[in-house]
C-alpha cells in the first residue's frame, strides 16, 4: 500500500532524532553534519547551495556510498524482554555543482540523496503486534541554483522531489500487511554571508513535505494471518518536517576551520497518524482506522565540526547532541527514539588536481529511556547507529 510508506517513515529508527538522515556525503558524515557555513565542492549543492558561488570556477561531481548499521535495541519491562532485529543498509548518494554560468555569478547544482527512512523489525509476540516491520525507503532529487547578491552575500534556492516506498506489517489477534509508494514536493533556501576571509555565516531552510501516501492494505482477524476482513485502498498523510539551520565557521591561518551549527526541526507538525479507508473496516476500526495521537515536539540539534587542511590531506572530526522529538506518552516499538550523543571522524586525500577520495565514520549512542504509557511500561536500551561513508570527487 502506498500509504504504508508513510506509516513506515513515521516509525523508522534513524541517524537523527525522528526519522531523518542528515549524513549524505563523506564530509557530512565526518563532521556530524556540522557542514553548512563551510560547505564546498560538489555536496555544497545539498548542504548549502548558496556556498556554490564560492567554489573554484570548475565543475564538481561526487559519488558516495554509506553503510548504516543498526544493532538490536533491547527492551525490558512488565510484558517481558525483547530485542529488535539487526538492520544493515548501503545507501548511494550523488552530488554535482557547476562552474560559473557564462559571465554571471550563477551556479547550478544537483543532489540525489536519502533524506529519511530505514527500518525497525521485531519478532517477539508483544512488539510484533504493533511493529513487526516498519520499513521506509526514500530518494530525494534536489536541483538548485545560486547567485551572488554582492561580493560578500549569496543566495541559493532548490526544488525537492521526494519519492518514498515502504512496508508495514503487524501480527496479532488482528493483523495487517501494507506496502506502497508516493511522490511529493518541497523546496529549500540558503543564505550565506562572508564578512571577512576568515568568517562564514549561513542559514538554510528545508520546507516541510507532507507525504500523501495512497496504496493498498490487507487486514485480518486471527493470528498469525487469519480471516481477511479488508483488501483495498488506504491513504495517510505524514510530514517530513521543515528544518532551519544556523551556522558559523571560522578559518585560522593554520588551515583549521571550526564550525558550529544549530538545527531546529519542526516535528510538531506530526500530531497524529490517521489511516483513511473509502469504506468501513469494522470490526477493525479501533485497531487500524482510529487516529493515533503522536504529538511530536520541535527538537534541537547542536553540532560542532573541525576541518584541518594540509598539502594533500584534509582531516575532519565532529561532535553532536541530538534531541528526540518523540514524547514518552506516544512512544512505541515502531520508533523507540531517545536523545543521543554523536561523534565522527574522517579524511580526504587529493590524488591529483582533479581527483580526491574520502572515508569517514560516525557513531551515534542513544540514551536509555524509561517509558510508562498506555501501551508500554519498561526501558529501551542499547540503541546505537554506525555509519561508514566512502566517496570520490572529480573536478572538471
Amino acid at each position: 500500500m502506498r500509504v504504508a510508506t508513510l506509516s513506515i517513515i513515521a516509525s523508522a529508527t534513524l541517524v537523527a532524532g525522528g526519522y531523518k538522515i542528515p549524513e549524505n556525503s563523506v564530509n557530512a558524515t565526518a563532521l556530524c553534519a556540522a557542514y553548512v557555513a563551510n560547505a564546498h565542492g560538489a555536496d555544497a549543492a545539498y548542504y548549502n547551495p548558496a556556498a556554490m558561488v564560492y567554489n573554484d570556477d570548475v565543475g564538481f561531481f561526487e559519488a558516495d556510498a554509506t553503510y548504516i548499521g543498526l544493532p538490536p535495541i533491547d527492551f525490558s519491562g512488565v510484558s517481558g524482554e525483547y530485542s529488535s532485529k539487526r538492520e544493515n543498509y548501503l545507501i548511494p548518494t550523488l552530488h554535482y555543482a557547476s562552474g560559473k554560468l557564462g559571465n554571471s555569478s550563477a551556479r547550478v547544482g544537483l543532489s540525489v540523496v536519502i533524506p529519511a527512512g530505514l527500518s525497525k523489525r521485531w519478532d517477539d509476540i508483544v512488539p510484533r503486534s504493533t511493529a513487526q516491520e516498519f520499513t521506509l525507503r526514500t530518494i530525494e532529487i534536489n536541483p538548485s541554483v545560486a547567485f551572488a547578491l554582492s561580493d560578500t552575500v549569496s543566495f541559493g534556492v532548490g526544488f525537492r522531489v521526494l519519492s518514498s516506498e515502504g512496508v508495514v506489517k503487524s501480527t496479532a489477534a488482528v493483523s495487517r500487511d501494507m506496502e506502497g509508494s508516493s511522490v511529493d514536493y518541497g523546496y529549500n533556501l540558503a543564505l550565506m554571508y562572508k564578512p571577512s576571509s576568515a568568517w562564514k555565516l549561513a542559514a538554510t531552510y528545508r520546507s516541510n513535505i507532507d507525504l500523501t501516501l495512497e496504496g493498498d492494505a490487507k487486514l485480518y482477524v486471527g493470528a498469525p494471518i487469519g480471516t481477511p476482513v479488508y483488501n483495498g485502498d488506504v491513504s495517510v498523510t505524514i510530514p517530513l518536517p521543515a528544518a532551519l539551520n544556523l551556522a558559523a565557521a571560522y578559518t585560522f591561518g593554520s588551515g583549521t576551520t571550526v564550525e558550529a551549527v544549530y538545527e531546529r526541526t519542526f516535528w510538531s507538525k506530526y500530531k497524529q497518524l490517521d489511516f483513511n479507508y473509502p469504506v468501513s473496516i469494522a470490526p477493525l476500526t479501533p485497531y487500524f482506522d482510529d487516529p493515533k495521537a503522536k504529538n511530536w515536539e520541535n527538537s534541537n540539534s547542536y553540532r560542532f565540526g573541525v576541518t584541518h587542511t594540509m598539502d594533500a590531506w584534509t582531516w575532519m572530526g565532529g561532535l553532536e547532541y541530538d534531541e528526540t522529538p518523540v514524547p514518552a506518552d506516544t512512544l512505541g516499538y515502531e520508533l523507540p527514539d531517545s536523545d543521543a550523543w554523536v561523534v565522527s571522524l574522517g579524511g580526504r586525500y587529493q590524488i591529483d588536481s582533479q581527483w580526491n577520495v574520502g572515508l569517514s565514520g560516525l557513531f551515534d549512542v542513544k540514551k536509555s529511556r524509561d517509558v510508562a504509557n498506555s501501551s508500554i511500561n519498561g526501558e529501551f536500551s542499547n540503541a546505537r547507529v554506525y555509519l561508514v561513508t566512502a566517496g570520490v570527487e572529480y573536478r572538471f
